[in-house]
């Protein structure tokens, strides 16, 4: 067992300035020389994205719904090693869900696995006495959820911040900070940009960081913070190891995967990339939105779902890496897709040329289709073999037709058949996070040492006739039941 500092930052629900609060408080950490680690709960690039930006270490995801609850804690401990502070960022509120299970997947059954205190930050704008009642309630509600402390959000002046004081104090809550209206910048990049700012390092992005450090430095009790961190108990258990997981085999040559990214980050988890150079790969980042060619030796192509769809037209104008990717496909090498990789594969999306690799197009919807799907392969391919089950989650708007090849990607109960297997590609709106099925990665290093004499002739993709408008998938918005369409 070893101590490991760590807190979570959660809030009642969303949009009272967790994620601001948490960033900012890794920036802090680190202007202090504090050495820390940036995790996010749930499958967001996003988050986890700026968390690591202003931790100075890739951030990380902990999703037990996509890596299953057993992989949480070891998961943890690989990637808060060494350091002073993990500080885990919550998802909605602290007993909220994604699919209406907060206890198997929600901010509070992480904390509980990680034994990790629970700071709240609460918007008290509009608040007075009955903060201390709805503090209390959350710390009631769950016996194995520690409520440690409470940080006050857009508190509107010094009476009403002692008055908010005076009521946790009367139910013995600790106020961790406060900060006043105005005091926390809404600095960070719109969220239609995703990861990009933070994997192309703007200035933008840097100095959004550095300007939450500095505002949650000057409102915030560190020391207080620190301490509650500290107190958290020994985490047991073992620490999971890419290595292990990968199971690498030592090979005479090590291939080259381009993995789709950004100086300063992946557009997928940072366990892919592990895994990859664990099986045997030397793993090398290719921008879809700046280079113009593959890295040098690419022998297989990994892009995650963390590209936004935003930045479609920043794909279809790089024709040079499209007709790359389009040359590298047709060549028989393996390329894995997830999310806007798959329409960036087809011919088009919203009548910008993409890269025609598969015999589909995309139009851009008007509802965001988001949630976790238990998915089914119904055919080999570089990524599984055919039966093979995992969850994924999937966030996008792009509606493709058609939805799925004649060799379909996955399927799932309540849903038609999606993506494309086609030669060596696998594409799919579906992402995954590889440390729930580690062997991807070996298949993927084996694909690429393969290479395209293990396959059969080429086969063109089989024409699809007009087919009507897909069926409608639950929007996030829309439903609860989330699981199977």
């Amino acid at each position: 067992m070893s101590a490991q500092p760590r807190l979570v930052v959660s809030a009642p629900a969303s949009g009272h300035g967790k994620t601001a609060i948490a960033v900012g408080l890794l920036a802090a950490c680190a202007a202090r020389g504090i050495s820390a680690a940036g995790f996010k709960v749930g499958p967001d690039h996003t988050d986890a994205a700026y968390l690591g930006l202003a931790a100075g270490r890739p951030g990380r995801n902990l999703d037990p719904r996509l890596v299953g609850a057993q992989r949480i804690a070891p998961l943890f401990r690989h990637g808060s090693a060494g350091v002073q502070l993990s500080v885990i960022e919550g998802a909605m509120g602290l007993f909220d869900s994604l699919t209406g299970q907060p206890e198997i997947d929600g901010t509070a059954a992480v904390a509980a696995v990680l034994h990790a205190p629970v700071v709240m930050v609460v918007d008290v704008a509009s608040m007075g006495h009955s903060l201390a009642a709805l503090v209390h309630g959350f710390r009631m509600f769950d016996e194995m959820v520690h409520l440690g402390g409470v940080i006050l959000n857009r508190v509107a002046s010094p009476r009403h911040e002692q008055m908010l004081r005076t009521a946790l104090d009367d139910i013995g809550m600790p106020v961790l900070g406060a900060l006043r209206r105005g005091d926390l910048p809404n600095v960070l990049p719109a969220r239609a940009h995703g990861p990009v700012p933070v994997a192309h390092r703007t200035v933008e992005a840097s100095r959004a960081v550095r300007r939450l450090g500095e505002a949650v430095g000057a409102g915030l009790d560190l020391d207080r913070i620190m301490a509650l961190a500290n107190a958290a108990p020994a985490l047991p258990g073992p620490i999971w190891s890419p290595g292990e997981a990968a199971g690498g085999e030592v090979f005479e040559q090590r291939p080259v995967v381009a993995l789709a990214g950004g100086p300063g980050a992946p557009f997928t988890y940072v366990e892919t990339a592990e895994l990859l150079t664990a099986a045997g790969a030397d793993v090398a980042v290719v921008d879809p939105l700046r280079d113009e060619c593959l890295p040098a030796g690419t022998r297989a192509l990994v892009v995650g779902g963390g590209l936004p769809e935003g930045y479609a037209e920043e794909l279809s104008v790089n024709r040079r890496l499209c007709n790359a990717v389009a040359q590298f496909a047709a060549d028989g090498w393996p390329v894995i897709a997830e999310g806007l990789a798959l329409p960036w594969l087809g011919r088009e999306l919203d009548g910008r040329p993409m890269c025609a690799v598969l015999d589909a197009s995309a139009v851009t919807g008007e509802q965001t289709v988001a949630g976790y799907r238990e998915a089914t392969a119904p055919a080999t391919s570089p990524l599984a073999p055919a039966g093979a089950r995992i969850t994924g989650y999937k966030q996008h708007r792009a509606i493709v037709t058609p939805r799925a090849g004649a060799v379909p990607a996955w399927t799932w109960s309540g849903g038609n058949p999606e993506g494309f297997v086609w030669r060596q590609v696998h594409a799919s709106q579906l992402g995954l996070h590889w440390a729930a099925a580690p062997e991807i990665a070996k298949r993927v290093v084996s694909a690429a040492l393969a290479g395209p004499a293990q396959l059969l002739p080429p086969v063109p993709v089989r024409p699809v006739p007009p087919q009507p408008a897909p069926e409608p998938e639950p929007s996030l918005s829309d439903t609860v039941d989330i699981t199977t369409s």
